[in-house]
């Protein structure tokens, strides 16, 4: 926010109109305001976050005794207050709730706290609170926190060092418009969550393969399961190695198994082909014997006829 005109009538000390032009500091972001106890120094500060808030900046001073008790009869209590923000114009009128005399007749008539926002496009919201609701929405911060960052009254200044970290948190985030940060930082927070969940429920998967693994009683298996026993996810890799070569050592082994195996088959299919041979040879012998037994009988009875 950056004030540009400020105009004060029987408010506080000023007792008539007063009119601050900021623009003849021609942007300058730093300048004093000083003068001598009592000059109105303050009343500065309490006229803009009253504009604003409908607050004086202090604790000090209530919104009752904001009209000056040197102000004329029939002078209008009433703060203006013209500021940039992003760019952007606006124009804040706010009066208290004060005593005037009557426009007709004798006595006094109560004035009614009043306030009137003009916006950037020439809209023009009316009401105490509307008003109030909007600045807060234009600004991002409320009127607590516009005192503790903005507007530090004298002796308050500590408030905001004491603060918590959440509310100094709280303060500097809408005061830097870092909401888009922290949207980013929550999203990032619950994909955080999310992965912490599926890499939990993994790492369960994974102990739990582990805990199911089969091992042989060679010195590399019991060294396995006793590791086993006690597994990790942190050990994980350790199981990981050790299984490895425990695989490495049983597939050498089958590899030995295997040739064995092939060897044994190789013999047990000659002594097959031995076997199947000799069984031919011996049905061969059989054969012949019983081709020379025939024989024998044929000669015979060939000698028997011949006799005949």
């Amino acid at each position: 926010m950056k004030p540009i005109k400020l105009v004060m009538s029987a408010f506080c000390s000023y007792a008539y109109r007063i009119e601050l032009d900021m623009t003849a500091f021609k942007g300058r972001g730093l300048f004093l305001i000083t003068g001598d106890t009592g000059s109105g120094k303050t009343t500065i500060f309490d006229a803009i976050a009253f504009a604003l808030f409908g607050e004086a900046s202090g604790s000090t001073r209530g919104v009752e005794t904001l009209r000056s008790d040197f102000a004329k009869p029939d002078t209008e209590t009433f703060v203006e207050f013209t500021f940039l923000h992003r760019g952007k114009q606006y124009t804040v009128i706010r009066n208290p709730r004060y005593e005037r005399p009557k426009r007709s007749g004798q006595g006094l008539t109560t004035e009614s706290a009043n306030a009137t926002l003009v916006l950037p496009s020439g809209d023009i919201i009316t009401g105490l609170n509307n008003v109030t609701v909007k600045i807060e929405s234009i600004l991002g911060i409320n009127y607590r926190q516009f005192k503790q960052i903005a507007m530090i009254a004298q002796g308050e200044f500590l408030q905001l060092l004491l603060a918590n970290t959440k509310d100094r948190g709280e303060i500097f985030r809408r005061v830097f418009n870092t909401d888009l940060y922290q949207m980013a930082q929550s999203l990032l927070k619950e994909r955080e969550r999310e992965a912490r969940k599926r890499c939990d429920s993994i790492e369960q998967s994974i102990i739990q393969y582990i805990s199911g693994i089969s091992t042989s009683e060679s010195e590399i298996g019991q060294k396995l399961t006793d590791r086993i026993s006690n597994v990790t996810i942190h050990t994980a890799e350790d199981v990981l190695i050790e299984l490895r070569e425990l695989i490495s050592e049983d597939t050498s082994k089958r590899n030995d198994l295997q040739r064995k195996a092939d060897e044994l088959e190789q013999k047990l299919a000659d002594q097959i082909a031995r076997i199947t041979t000799g069984q031919y040879i011996n049905q061969a012998f059989q054969n012949l014997k019983v081709a020379e037994k025939k024989e024998k009988t044929l000669v015979a009875n060939l000698e028997k006829h011949k006799k005949e």
